[in-house]
């Protein structure tokens, strides 16, 4: 992988000649969303057959890397979009969404959400949640980073691979991350880190493969992640690292799109994101915190998990005012 990867107006257009034909058709549903969630481990194939067998419908996944480059896509596609329902976008690019004028409000009832610090807003709806971490190898890294400083200022031989904050929203994440912690002094925090780090990837899914490969010790993940390795696999070899300043905080989101409000189907897929039935697939396909009740407990692994002392949020506003900004500040540091 290079260590940069800028997605060219050419190569989204190339990607919208992949909807599946059946999409076209009368009683279907078409959602898009990320690559890891519809991957054959991931919980597309779980939530489609459960709502399929409520709804009598088709429900058509389309994917693109990551959530970012879901938002990339729904802009160039405008009011031509096929999509009835956007699911990945997280609430660091909510109001970025909304200005695009392609959402509706999706009239689902909240009371059953359960996310950190509540949820009243009403055009998207949480499916999960979770907190950006540095997981590491612990049979390649006596020492993980204690900090976020720690791993600005440390080794350079000991690399890490993240992901692009221009297609990828735990990218974006360590970017809004860094600049919590860091403010002002972002671009220099970046500049010092330049040189552990290994490559920039597009999405998660890459960046996570090079890791487990053992291209590098360490990669930006979630505090989760470590719950599929010790459930799955039955190893604790990866472990997430507990940051004193804290951490940085993901909700992500589904929505309506304008053209799905015309789809009967939309507000009843909505309403079964906040069941048991959907949010029983999400903490062992999609490795996060269900957003709302299960029909069973959590596997005790995830009791295992490092929780944050603190957490790291900033507004959804703040987020979209600053982001090209904050990723120019990005670009320049890496660049030098």
């Amino acid at each position: 992988m290079r260590m940069t990867w800028i997605p060219t107006a050419a190569a989204l257009a190339a990607s919208l000649s992949v909807l599946p034909a059946f999409a076209q058709e009368n009683g279907t549903l078409t959602v898009y969303t990320y690559e890891s969630f519809t991957a054959e481990w991931g919980p597309g194939p779980q939530v489609e057959k459960a709502f399929e067998a409520e709804c009598g419908c088709d429900l058509a996944f389309v994917s693109v890397a990551d959530g970012v480059a879901l938002l990339n896509r729904l802009k160039l596609e405008g009011s031509g979009t096929k999509a009835d329902i956007v699911l990945g976008l997280d609430t660091n690019l909510t109001a970025d969404a909304k200005a695009t004028g392609l959402f509706v409000p999706h009239g689902a009832d909240m009371a059953a959400v359960d996310v950190p610090g509540g949820w009243t807003e009403d055009t998207f709806l949480p499916f999960d949640y979770g907190y950006f971490a540095v997981v590491y190898d612990t049979q390649a890294l006596e020492t993980p980073p204690k900090s976020l400083k720690d791993l600005v200022e440390g080794d350079p031989e000991q690399k890490i691979v993240i992901q692009d904050p221009r297609t990828s929203t735990p990218g974006l994440g360590l970017l809004l991350w860094v600049k919590a912690v860091y403010g002002d002094e972002a671009p220099a925090a970046w500049a010092k880190l330049r040189s552990r780090i290994l490559t920039v990837t597009p999405g998660w899914s890459e960046a996570y493969g090079l890791f487990t490969s053992g291209e590098a010790p360490m990669v930006l993940s979630y505090t989760t992640s470590p719950a599929y390795h010790m459930i799955a696999e039955g190893t604790d070899r990866y472990q997430a690292a507990s940051f004193e300043e804290g951490h940085y905080m993901q909700v992500e989101v589904a929505g309506i799109t304008t053209k799905g409000a015309d789809n009967p189907h939309s507000a009843r897929f909505m309403a079964f994101i906040a069941t048991p039935a959907f949010q029983d697939a999400i903490p062992e396909t999609n490795w996060m915190y269900p957003a709302g009740e299960t029909s069973k407990p959590l596997n005790p692994a995830f009791e295992r998990l490092v929780e944050p002392t603190r957490t790291l949020i900033l507004a959804p506003e703040t987020v979209a005012t600053n982001r090209k900004a904050w990723v120019d500040e990005w670009l320049a540091a890496m660049s030098e």
